[in-house]
């Protein structure tokens, strides 16, 4: 059987089916789960480091860049940045052991084939808190599937997905997925940094996206 038969097609190509989500995202957590002892490893050998407690100083970072927002947009940034902190405690303090986090995780990079689902392309991976992971599956959903945010859905995958992880951790993912929005953005200034001149309005475009989606969780 050659490799793209046993990978299956992207389940994009499927219509963006949430049956695939809801076999995959409790086996994701699991592979998380089981890749916790190896979180210094995998730091070790360059995988990007977004853990929470590091976030405070790669929001600074954040704000000390030249972004494609308006100016105050930028202020709301600058005005939450306490708060934001604050929060990065917050959830440390939670417990949940961070871990091997996708970050891309979407309909394109999840195949289905053969009665089995599989994630690639983790090229965009890092050591992060776990649940953020579900912030780019999400909004796929909503512009994809055309769901709304309050769709019971995502409260449904949500579930699923938390079971391996334990019980009455709701309001934890609440917060990790707002703190995971910046985490988000702030990941994507890595490859900012290498682009070309030509490349960066392209980019910025969906930059300044992602930057949006963030500072909307900067509101209580």
């Amino acid at each position: 059987m050659d490799a793209a038969r046993r990978r299956g097609r992207p389940v994009g190509e499927l219509g963006n089916p949430l049956e695939a989500w809801y076999t995959a995202l409790p086996r994701y957590a699991g592979l998380q789960r089981g890749e916790v002892p190896y979180a210094q490893d995998h730091l070790a050998h360059g995988v990007p480091d977004l853990r929470v407690s590091n976030l405070p100083a790669r929001f600074d970072e954040l704000l000390g860049r030249e972004l494609p927002l308006q100016d105050a947009e930028i202020e709301r940034l600058r005005r939450f940045a306490p708060r934001f902190a604050e929060a990065c405690d917050e959830l440390a303090a939670c417990g949940i052991p961070e871990t091997i986090q996708h970050d891309d995780l979407h309909q394109w990079n999840l195949f289905a084939g053969g009665g089995d689902v599989r994630i690639l392309d983790w090229g965009d991976a890092s050591i992060a808190h776990p649940f953020a992971s579900l912030i780019v599956t999400f909004t796929s959903l909503e512009e994809v599937n055309a769901l709304s945010s309050g769709d019971p859905v995502f409260a449904r995958l949500r579930d699923v997905y938390l079971e391996p992880w334990g019980g009455g951790l709701a309001e934890v993912f609440t917060l990790a997925m707002r703190l995971g929005a910046f985490a988000h953005a702030i990941a994507h200034l890595r490859q900012r940094d290498f682009l070309p001149g030509w490349a960066l309005a392209d980019f910025d475009a969906a930059f300044a996206k992602r930057l949006r989606r963030a500072i909307a969780q900067t509101e209580d």
